[in-house]
This record gives structure tokens, sequence and C-alpha cells, in this order.
């Protein structure tokens, strides 16, 4: 009989003040929705929290499991068993995106989407490491085709996207320009190793046309940002389209795209990759260079325990984080 362990559950669709509850449950089975009959086990420290799941409190997400579910994509921990020939074993650090599952103290991943985890990250920096500065590979590099030298705008610099895309361009040799919304989160964007920073609520895109232009721009936030994000854009420009934190999906009428030869791109990393293990691998060996160089260094900002996953959505949901918001699981060691 399979031992049981602490976990979160969605259990109606009434958003993030009423729709978790802390279960008992048991462990999960080392099976995979990606891949059937086979998966890691990860004993959880830390599980990243993403505006995903405060979609999936109200309902509002792509994905929709029959409810309840355990919320959750992405994990630091340790594993306590791998499919044979998957290069992991017991015992590894590894930094993992199980796509559901992740708010217990035990989750299942695909092999193909768990990576070790280096030693001079900590768990909690591991469970920001795959979700975010995966995304921010694919959008700078794979869909908007970044290249050294170039000049990349990044919106909500100071959340997880926005800090992992000015480390992830920094270690291309981009230059970045980081906008953001108060002097909290210019510290935080500046952390995270951000050239220029302009204020949200001022003249930004004159700001940026007087900083020389973007040749990238990154946009997890879509709204009202949108059409001065094109105009921001030098001759040749690309503008990466990541999500709508802000709400509102924007639109934009296609002759401002000739004026500049500019181009809106979209970037749907996870939608694009869950077929592709080579995809994954490559995104996860470019990353580890980054980290061994020095530009990725997982920014966490505030951490909570399993019970007070609430309050870490509705950190979220408001738009007070900053950095990677985790929370501190500490799985309870195998006997």
């Amino acid at each position: 009989m399979l031992a049981a362990v602490r976990a979160v559950q969605i259990t109606e669709l009434s958003g993030p003040d009423s729709a978790l509850q802390l279960v008992d449950v048991p462990e999960p089975e080392a099976s995979h929705m990606l891949t059937p009959g086979s998966g890691v086990v990860v004993d959880v420290h830390a599980a990243g929290v993403s505006f995903p799941e405060v979609l999936q409190t109200r309902g509002e997400y792509q994905v929709k499991p029959e409810l309840p579910f355990i919320p959750g994509s992405e994990v630091g921990g340790v594993v306590r068993s791998a499919p044979d020939g998957s290069g992991l074993a017991p015992g590894d650090r590894v930094a993992a995106f199980c796509m559901l599952g992740a708010f217990a103290e035990v989750a299942v991943a695909p092999e193909f989407l768990v990576f070790p985890l280096p030693d001079d990250l900590d768990f909690a920096q591991g469970a920001g490491l795959v979700l975010n500065y995966h995304t921010a590979y694919f959008s700078l590099k794979m869909r908007g085709r970044l290249e050294k030298g170039e000049t990349v705008l990044v919106h909500g610099a100071a959340g997880g996207v926005g800090t992992a895309s000015i480390q992830v361009a920094r270690g291309v040799g981009a230059r970045t320009i980081a906008v953001v919304s108060s002097d909290e989160k210019e510290r935080v964007a500046r952390e995270a190793g951000a050239d220029e920073v302009v204020r949200s609520d001022a003249e930004w895109k004159d700001q940026v046309k007087e900083l020389g232009g973007a040749d990238v721009v990154i946009d997890p936030v879509g709204g009202d940002r949108f059409l001065d994000s094109v105009r921001s854009l030098k001759q040749d420009g690309r503008l990466v389209v990541v999500g709508f934190t802000g709400g509102s999906i924007p639109e934009v009428k296609v002759n401002r795209l000739l004026l500049n030869n500019t181009e809106v791109v979209g970037a749907g990393w996870g939608a694009y990759v869950m077929g592709k293990p080579d995809v994954n691998r490559s995104i996860g060996e470019a990353i580890d260079r980054l980290v061994r160089e020095g530009f990725v260094r997982p920014i966490v900002g505030e951490r909570f325990p399993l019970e007070r996953a609430a309050e870490a959505l509705k950190a979220i949901d408001e738009r007070r984080a900053t950095g990677k918001v985790v929370l501190e699981v500490n799985a309870r060691p195998t006997s």
C-alpha cells in the first residue's frame, strides 16, 4: 500500500481564496501522463508557483483537469526513482517540470523534463529553473532569433519570466532594458542584471526610443502596452508574445508591421516542446551552460510553506510578486 503524502488540491473553481485544500493523498506511482508507464519520482523540496496556477483556480487555463487535482508544474528536489537508461539515479538533485502535481511532497515528471540541479543553486532556485528559463531561452533564441549585440526590452521585468529573460539575454551577449512599475521591482530587475530600467507609469516608449529602441521585445504582460511595444521596435525588430498576465489580449493593425518591417511572434513553450524530448534536452544544455558561466541565477522572491499556497497564488494574482514565488515543501526523507 502506498504511503500518504501532503498535497494541495484545487477542489473548486472559485479563485485562490477558496479553491485550495491541504489534504493527504497516496504517493504518486512512477508514471506520467506524457510518458505512460514510466516517470521520474521526485521528493519535492520546493515547488514553483506561477500564473497558470492562478488561472487554474478559476478554470481559466487551457489545461483543465477533472476536479480535484494537484496543481503545480515545477519542482526542485531529489530523485527517488528513475527509469532505466534515463541517466538519473536516486539521490540526484534535480529541477523538474511535472506539468501537474508539484504542490505535494512527492511528484512525478517525464525523464526528458528532469535536469541536474547545479550544486551552487538551492532547491528553491531549482523550482524556478525550468518553466521560466526554458521559456526565456525559447522566446529569445528560438522564436526571437536574438543575437549578440542586440537590445532586448523586457516587460514584467521583475517577475519570474522577466528576470529569467534578462539573465538569458545577458548570457547571449545582448543589452537589456527592463520595464517595471515600482522602486522594489526596479531593484529586482537590476539584481537580475538589467542594463537600463524604465517605469511603466511614465512615457516608457519615448525613453526606450531615446535609448536606441529594441531589436526584440519580450512581452508576458499584454494589455495596453502592446501597441507602444510595437512602436519601440527598431527596423527588423521582433515582438515576442509570451503571455497575458495583464489580463487582456491585445490586437495590432498589421499595417504597423509594414512601416519598419517588424514582426509579432508567438512563443508557446509548453505546447511546442512537450512532444519534442530532444528540444528540451538542447534547451536544458544551453541553460546549464549559462548557469556554469554565471549568467543564470534564479531570483527567488517570497517563500511560503505548503499550507499557505493560497497566499502564494494571491501574491501573483495581485501582481505583488517579484522574482520566483515558491512553496517550501521540505519533503520528509524516505525510510
